[in-house]
């Protein structure tokens, strides 16, 4: 969600700031805020929206100062006006902060009794009005600090700023990431190495409970009870990636653009495609002793893990249970001993999904995290990584990630099937060469397809509602279709089971509704032409996806129909994402919405 940087500098602090906050302009936000400190006085600038009506702010009202702290926030409590843009002051104290303060009513109402006085509506107010309150009491700040951390429950990363001590900034993680980065008499504070990666690629991680301490001349943490305790340092990629447009419209179509390349990246980390196998270095979990398997994720990365659960049952005959995070974790489910664990997370930070993954492990399950940021909090946790390596992905909506996730659960479940002896060396080896196919056929349907998707996409932009329908893997894919065309172009769309058509969306059929099926000529084909042709019946306005043999075989007079290659199922859900991505993208820009960064939403969602 929100991001936070801080800077204890050299040189006047505020134009790095916010320059660092663009780069987490990916992750939502709503207000953006800076603070710094100059001759023993803070000073702050606040703006409601983007980060360019802050720097208009700031261009008209400089700040100075070789230290502050910087913020966009994304709103939980309180509207996204100025005055609840963070940093929030509070005598001498400034304070910005990520996460929910849980017992922030009782705090608050304990505060205003001895006599405070809040200007905001947001939990965050309360941390800076502890901190006050308790160097009022003669605590000096560090102490403050401890004494506060054990006093607040909930998730946060905290950067504070005490007036008297101009060269340092404090910080403390409890769930949303928290990173610290080493300079040349500098340091740097930053919710991701990419915020930090124009500064230094020495990064340390803090984990759950940490604080920490932060000067010119480097940093000290502490754990929970004020310990001092050491983390590792560790060389970040983040620096190697330029987050920028290039010659695209939007990032996400530039994401969208290149998935064939990022997945050739994946796939060669998981296949030999020399031998045609699955590189058993790569699975990390041993597949031939687990005896089922519990899969939880949110949002898109769920619906890639719903896609998987057909592959883990069909390729390594390996019973799946898959739910989306928010409820797995307070299900209480009992897991066996000799049952494995996937989470999926493009973050590797999605607050729901770390405390499903902290469930499986108390419960003393094997887990494995699929994640696009190996340095993530999921990734750490868990007994066994497998990267997405799909490289930074700014678009809110995701794309490039969610084919990555496809293909690596692919390659999990061809793996996990030859461990198992529920396929063989031979079936492994035609598996895996259509998947080595698959970044060719990906560049040459991009290639292709766009002006179609475009011009189906003015038509779609005026339209209110639409459904998606397929079977098998192309049941997944309906939902992601219609997850993304709602997320980024705000039109509703339901995504269903094409055999659940009957059992209720039928009833909202008419000639004003589009009806989006995705079908290639699988083993399930035939049936979802007979849904299609319920759809017909009553005036439907049917956009058909599908291959050439479906194409051929259908005899349905539509409203479009986008032709696909004939590909093999395995890899089938890859190929069959680029259409809806293109036609979410593209109406999306007919409707003259904020394609990478949509109202309401996050792309790192680091609380419940």
């Amino acid at each position: 969600m929100c991001g936070i940087v801080g800077i204890v500098g050299d040189r006047p602090v505020a134009e790095r700031l916010v320059d660092a906050l663009k780069r987490l302009e990916y992750r939502g936000y709503d207000s953006a805020g800076v603070a710094t400190i100059r001759d023993g006085k803070l000073e702050r600038r606040r703006a409601e929206g983007k980060l360019f009506n802050l720097e208009t702010k700031l261009h008209a009202e400089p700040l100075a100062g070789d230290i502050g702290i910087a913020h966009t926030r994304w709103a939980t409590h309180g509207a996204p006006t100025e005055t609840n843009a963070h940093p929030h002051f509070t005598d001498g104290v400034a304070v910005v902060h990520n996460g929910i303060i849980e017992n922030f009513s009782e705090i608050k109402d304990e505060l205003i009794a001895a006599g405070a006085s809040f200007s905001t509506q947001t939990d965050t107010e309360v941390v800076a009005q502890l901190l006050a309150r308790y160097r009022r009491d003669g605590m000096e700040p560090r102490q403050a600090m401890q004494t506060m951390l054990q006093r607040v429950t909930g998730a946060y990363a905290l950067a504070v700023l005490f007036h008297d001590l101009p060269d340092t900034i404090m910080a403390a993680r409890s769930g949303p990431p928290l990173a610290v980065g080493y300079g040349k008499g500098e340091m740097f504070l930053g919710s991701d190495a990419i915020a930090l990666a124009p500064f230094t690629n020495e990064i340390t991680y803090l984990i759950d409970g940490d604080w920490a301490i932060l000067d010119r001349k480097g940093v000290a943490i502490f754990d929970h009870d004020g310990n001092r305790v050491e983390r590792p340092k560790q060389v970040s990629v983040a620096a190697a990636y330029m987050v920028d447009k290039g010659n695209h419209r939007h990032f996400m179509e530039k994401e969208i653009y290149q998935q064939p390349e990022v997945i050739s990246h994946a796939l060669g980390h998981y296949v030999d495609l020399i031998e045609n196998r699955i590189n058993t270095n790569a699975l990390a979990i041993d597949f031939a002793s687990v005896q089922s398997l519990a899969l939880s994720a949110c949002g898109t990365a769920y619906l890639a893990g719903l896609v998987g659960k057909y592959w883990f049952e069909r390729y390594a005959r390996l019973p799946v249970e898959a739910d989306v995070a928010s409820e797995f974790r307070y299900r209480d489910i009992p897991l066996s001993k000799n049952a494995a664990a996937l989470f999926i997370s493009q973050s590797g930070e999605t607050a729901d999904t770390l405390a499903s993954l902290r469930y499986c492990k108390d419960e003393g399950l094997k887990i494995g995290a699929v994640v696009n940021v190996r340095e993530s909090t999921i990734a750490r946790e868990s007994d066994a990584v497998f990267p997405i390596m799909a490289g930074p992905e700014i678009g809110v909506a995701s794309t490039k990630a969610f084919t990555c996730q496809l293909s690596v659960l692919a390659a999990l479940a061809i793996g996990a099937g030859r461990a198992r002896g529920t396929i063989s060396q031979l079936e492994e080896n035609r598996l895996v060469r259509h998947l080595a196919e698959m970044p060719r056929i990906m560049s040459k349907v991009l290639n292709t397809i766009q002006p179609k998707m475009e011009s189906l996409a003015r038509e779609l932009s005026k339209c209110s509602d639409v459904l998606y329908l397929g079977r098998g893997t192309s049941f997944p894919l309906a939902m992601e279709g219609a997850l993304k065309l709602k997320e980024i172009s705000y039109i509703h769309a339901e995504g269903y089971a094409a055999g659940e058509l009957k059992h209720g969306p039928i009833a909202l059929i008419d000639e004003n509704m589009p009806v989006i099926v995705i079908a290639p000529h699988d083993r399930f084909f035939e049936k979802t032409v007979s849904n299609m042709q319920e759809v017909a019946a009553r005036g439907g306005r049917i956009i058909f996806i599908t291959d050439e043999k479906g194409a051929a075989a259908s005899k349905l007079e539509t409203m479009s129909t986008i032709v696909l290659p004939n590909v093999d199922e395995i890899i089938a859900p890859m190929i069959f994402s680029l259409p809806i991505q293109l036609l979410a993208y593209h109406t999306a820009v007919f409707m003259g919405t904020d394609v990478d960064q949509p109202r309401n939403l996050a792309k790192s969602v680091t609380v419940e």
